[in-house]
Order: C-alpha cells, then structure tokens, then sequence
C-alpha cells in the first residue's frame, strides 16, 4: 500500500505563503521520521516522507491517484506538528479531511480538545475525570482564588513541555505568565502542582482500546521533579522510565480506567498518551492528553510499547492498520509474498 509519511521537518519554514501568526517552536525529529519510513517499509509498504506544507496535496495526488472508483489508493501517516498559527495539529487533518485522503490519528476536531489544555481539562471535569485544580491567566495579576502553591505554569496550547514553569511563591507568578505570553503569544495554563509519583500512559485503538505497560517517570532526587523540555530534548534532568511502573493492582486499573475515559472524552482516535501525577495520598490527577505522541525510540510510548511485545516496526505498522480498519472496516490486505 501507498503510505506518506508526513512530517514538518523545514525550520525555515518555506512552504507556506505567508509567515503570520505565532510559529512553531520546533520541529520533528528527522531521525523519527525516516525510522518510521524504515518500519513501514518492513511492513510491505511503499512509502514517501512529506514535508506538510502548500504543497503537500500535489505531492499527494501524484504519489497515490484515486483509481477509478474513487476509493483512495494510499493513506497518510500524520506524524506533523504544523507550522504557525493556532491549533497547528489540527491543520494537516484539516487539509486532508477537505482532500479526501485517509490518515491516522485523531480528527481536527480530536487534536483541537487534546491540544487546547485548558479545554480539555473542562472536559475531563465534565466527565469525571480527575485533573488538578487551575486557571487561566494573561497578566498574572489575576485572582488565584483557592489555589494551592506551587503551581505549574505552561502555555495553553503548546506540547513537548514548552514554558513549563514551576512557581513557589504567589510573587513570582507575574513574571512567569507574562513570559509565556510574551513568548508564545497564548494565554497561560496555571495549574496546582501535584507533588508524587508521574504516569504516562500509552493507549491504541478506536471500538476496543489497548492500555500499554504504564511507564513512571523516576525523577529520583532532583532538584525539579518535572519533565521540562530540557529532560526530554537535551537530557538535563531526565527521568528513569521505569516500565511497567510498580504499582499496586487496584491503583493501576484506576490509572488505566481514567486515561481510556480521558480519551474518548477528547475524541481521539488510533493513539494517544495520557499523562498523570499521583499525589502522596495516592489520588491520581490527569495532566493532559496527547493525541500526537512522540514516537521515537526511547520515549515512554515506545517503551511502553516495546515492553507490551512491540517492535518498533510492529508498532509503527499496528497503529497505521488501526487506521485503515477504521476507514475501510478491515485491516491492511498482507502483500502477496
């Protein structure tokens, strides 16, 4: 089967027609993107990776023509973070939604919820799923109400832990909120933080979900115990996944009874990643929700999946069947030997 890996991997940035609005802070990694072309080479696929940009469609329509039945003849791996603008991983969807070219991984509408952390965190509320308390500010000088220092401050709508403060003393918050506005150009996410034990939980699937070995981030005796973005990009800091994390039987049935509700309350599809902080009462609190997790080779959902029986390749060519079932009602016919 036609498969295009489409990824942003241009830092310049080239391939648009204006650059306007808050830009993406990074990019993907060039690494993953060619393993997953390597995986799904293993799979039995004819690949190309793409750059997901203005010129994307043509790329597309002269990599995999509609036959004459107009039924699709590829699909999209959709590993694209976006290039600028609000709701950056809506747009690729977006894009191929309009183009009628199937992908894997959640719809506009699911990244939009997964993406906006504060929306979700009214979500998971609304659903009964436990999360910390919060509020959203742009100045900093705003009542904190009932809030409990130490609290988190982080973009609204950003990933990979950008920003990610941790604020001691009511005095400091000002100028942690304002840098993120100034900054990322979004109003500011302040939530209490929870002092304890961090989970991440990986999950595949649409009708049945699969909940992957839950991974704990052992922070150790670090100063900080969060997962900035220097722990997960440039190692500083970075936590010991311990996977399958040691915990007792009923608390990790809760754990993965909170992260499926949490995904099907943010409508996502395929995959995600769940994040959660237990507290030392052992409540557990859900962060927020990934709907595009990174899957490169060493990251919890990797792991995760490596300790539940994957291979890389296995994994990779798991979630784009996923896919293709919930298009097409079947998984991917196995290429003639």
């Amino acid at each position: 089967m036609r498969v295009a890996v489409v990824c942003n991997l241009d830092n310049d940035h080239a391939g648009v027609i204006n650059r306007f609005g808050q830009a993406c802070p990074g990019s993907e990694d060039r690494e993953c993107c060619e393993n997953l072309v390597v995986a799904l080479q293993e799979g039995g696929h004819d690949t190309l990776l793409c750059e997901g940009d203005k010129g994307l469609l043509a790329t597309l329509e002269r990599f995999m023509p509609p036959d004459l039945q107009a039924r699709p003849s590829g699909i999209v791996f959709n590993y694209a973070g976006g290039i600028q603008g609000e709701s950056r991983y809506t747009h690729l969807p977006a894009v191929l939604e309009m183009a009628g070219v199937p992908y894997t991984g959640s719809s506009p509408l699911g990244h939009a919820l997964a993406n906006d952390k504060v929306v979700a965190k009214q979500i998971m509320r609304a659903s009964g799923v436990p999360t910390p308390n919060f509020r959203v500010m742009r100045h900093g000088t705003e009542s904190t109400g009932d809030l409990q220092f130490p609290v988190v401050v982080k973009p609204r709508r950003e990933d990979c832990s950008y920003g990610l403060q941790l604020v001691h003393e009511p005095s400091q918050l000002r100028q942690a909120v304002e840098a993120i506005v100034a900054l990322y150009a979004q109003d500011a996410l302040v939530e209490e933080y929870i002092d304890g034990r961090e989970i991440t939980v990986a999950l595949l699937g649409n009708a049945e979900l699969e909940v992957f070995p839950l991974v704990e981030q052992d922070f150790g005796d670090g100063e900080t115990p969060l997962f900035t973005w220097e722990a997960k990009h440039i190692g500083l800091g970075s936590p010991v996944k311990v996977c399958p994390a040691q915990l007792d039987s009923k608390l990790a049935t809760v754990l993965r009874e909170i992260s499926t509700a949490t995904f099907r309350a943010c409508l996502c599809r395929d995959l995600a990643r769940v994040d959660l902080r237990i507290d030392r009462s052992g409540q557990p609190f859900v962060l927020e929700i990934n709907a595009n997790p990174d899957l490169a080779k060493g990251t919890s959902f990797s792991v995760s999946a490596k300790t539940a029986g994957h291979s890389f390749s296995s994994l990779i060519n798991r979630i784009l069947d996923l896919a293709h079932t919930r298009y097409f009602g079947s998984g991917i016919p196995k290429p003639n030997p």
